[in-house]
């Protein structure tokens, strides 16, 4: 595996996804190795073996103010908590949840909690609220968070399948993204950015994309990603990423996918 090969070359590998922490392990245990994970959009930066390196929440009353603002969409509202016990997804109901997004929940119904209305789960800082849905539905939710009053306060991170159908806003503390969290981190290691090389594939990627000295896109990205003049690798079905890190064990850089 070229993650592999590049790990033992000395290059540093860490995993930048959207996922919750737990939901990406089974991912990073498969590469044999300890690494560190951003998780959840850059609100979480925590290794393999659970040393937590930052969190970046969003306060509780943010989430509530948005969560009133956003009444019309409470079906689709998520709240997601940096724990592992249910609670850690927190939702009113189901049916107004896309199929994919319900079936995606109904295999982790183990951490759901179903609370109504759902401010009274915030007992504590979540990590996130999601809106998810139809990409039409979602449109609609987007135009509905710029006039919700909370501008300055959160981050708004798009990720969109339009095959599938599918939408998902991730709304996040103020200057939290995986470009912040991978600055953040580089900075840590002491990684100039001209060192870093980013793989993305979606609207949520653009930060990080931006701050790597060296970012590449899958063949399969979002039109938006395609159009930025970045390197582009073969697609996700085509072993995009081993491409792109065979390129970069050439140039001695430290990758992140």
């Amino acid at each position: 595996m070229a993650l592999r090969r590049a790990h033992a070359s000395g290059i540093e590998i860490v995993l930048v996804t959207g996922r919750r922490h737990t939901f990406a392990l089974p991912i990073a245990e498969q590469l044999g190795f300890d690494l560190w994970l951003i998780s959840s959009n850059g609100a979480v930066t925590r290794s393999l073996a659970g040393k937590t390196f930052h969190r970046d929440l969003m306060p509780a009353e943010t989430c509530r103010r948005l969560c009133g603002a956003m009444q019309e969409f409470r079906g689709h509202t998520v709240l997601t908590f940096d724990k592992e016990i249910k609670g850690a997804i927190v939702l009113e109901r189901l049916d107004e949840l896309s199929s994919n997004i319900r079936r995606w929940l109904e295999k982790n119904m183990e951490y759901i909690e179903f609370v109504v209305p759902i401010e009274r789960a915030l007992l504590s800082d979540p990590v996130q609220a999601m809106f998810c849905g139809t990409m039409a539905r979602m449109s609609e939710a987007l135009r509905a968070l710029e006039g919700a009053g909370v501008d300055g306060s959160v981050t708004i991170l798009r990720t969109e399948y339009p095959e599938r159908d599918l939408s998902m806003i991730d709304v996040l503390n103020t200057g939290c993204s995986k470009g912040h969290a991978l600055e953040r981190w580089a900075a840590h290691r002491g990684y100039r950015r001209e060192e870093v090389m980013a793989i993305g594939d979606n609207h949520n990627d653009i930060e990080m994309l931006e701050f790597a000295g060296h970012p590449v896109i899958m063949g399969n990205a979002c039109e938006e990603l395609l159009g930025r003049g970045w390197t582009v690798t073969r697609g996700n079905d085509a072993c995009g990423i081993a491409a792109a890190v065979d390129l970069a064990l050439g140039a001695e850089t430290f990758i992140v996918g």
